[in-house]
């Protein structure tokens, strides 16, 4: 059963047309946390009764993907929930793969909402965005966009204690956020690149994240990077952005992508367990499962309802 679930930013790119595998009528939602009530043959780490984290990623474990880590490319799995196969928006989920696809809550952990973060936002913030990058010590890292992705970038981008954390978005709101959750700077979307530039001596940033999903984003991450530098691409992208390689040939620059694997979702786990990570701060608002299209308008128009992220309760 799901108690808790959320909306993505990925659901409403399915909404707009920008996924077009997946099917009509497909339940959404790729998120959760809830309490096994039945477990099939094949199951052996889980009982009825435990209280999971729900991986967004599918995992069989055993196939050549799987063996290598990249859980996102497990031939029968991947990304299926709510895409391929019925999601989590729903007040019962099935998980195929569970052993590998679920996360035991260990006792103690009495508020369980928070960990629904664990699902998707912050590994992909971690693994997509900040491993991806490969943000080291005093590095300078601009993050574009400073919705839930952007901010589990920042969250544990400073795990690795980058000098400079400057934050992009046209949202004023979501920039005094971004402050509280330990951005050093933040600047608005228009004339980023020269903002930049400015805090950097005009040398660019060593690491550009892009966490919106939009060619204007990408974009942005080519004219603000410096020499050496790696751009890591979060965002989900349904158009073609423009690469500059006339201007980033000569600039030994790392371009890289992925789809989450959430391998890292354990050790997250623990960081929070520990309280050195507080994902609550990224929840602004909370409905009932009954009340999903009002939790969808209000998501879908989160700078004029202030919202990160929306928790539905089952």
């Amino acid at each position: 059963m799901a108690r808790e679930t959320t909306i993505c930013g990925t659901d409403l790119h399915i909404m707009k047309g920008d996924v077009s595998e997946v099917p009509l009528g497909l339940t959404l939602g790729h998120e959760g946390v809830g309490v096994i009530t039945e477990i099939g043959g094949g199951v052996t780490c889980f009982k009825p009764g435990d209280h999971v984290i729900i991986s967004c990623i599918t995992s069989c474990g055993k196939c050549a993907a799987c063996r290598r880590g990249m859980y996102s490319h497990c031939a029968d799995g991947g990304w299926v929930l709510g895409h391929l196969i019925d999601g989590t928006q729903a007040e019962y989920v099935r998980i195929p793969y569970a052993d590998g696809s679920l996360h035991l809550i260990p006792p103690g952990c009495d508020d369980e909402e928070p960990l629904v973060m664990l699902s998707d936002i912050l590994p992909t913030g971690y693994e997509c965005g900040v491993l991806n990058g490969e943000i080291q010590p005093g590095d300078a890292v601009a993050i574009i966009g400073a919705g839930p992705i952007g901010l589990s970038s920042l969250l544990t981008a400073q795990f690795y204690a980058p000098s400079q954390i400057i934050m992009i978005d046209p949202d004023a709101n979501r920039l005094e956020v971004a402050k509280t959750f330990g951005a050093t700077h933040t600047l608005p979307s228009d004339d980023a690149a020269a903002g930049v530039m400015k805090l950097t001596a005009g040398i660019g940033v060593d690491v550009a994240i892009e966490a919106v999903g939009v060619p204007e984003s990408f974009e942005l991450c080519e004219a603000i990077i410096a020499p050496g530098g790696r751009i890591a691409n979060v965002g989900v992208h349904g158009r073609s952005a423009t690469l500059h390689l006339q201007k980033l040939w000569a600039q030994n620059i790392t371009i890289r992508t992925r789809l989450v694997d959430t391998v890292s979702t354990p050790m997250l786990l623990k960081t929070v367990r520990s309280g050195r990570l507080e994902p609550k701060q990224l929840i602004t608002h909370r409905f009932p499962l009954h009340e999903i299209m009002q939790a969808y308008d209000t998501f879908g128009h989160a700078a004029r309802e202030k919202a990160l992220k929306v928790i539905l309760t089952a």
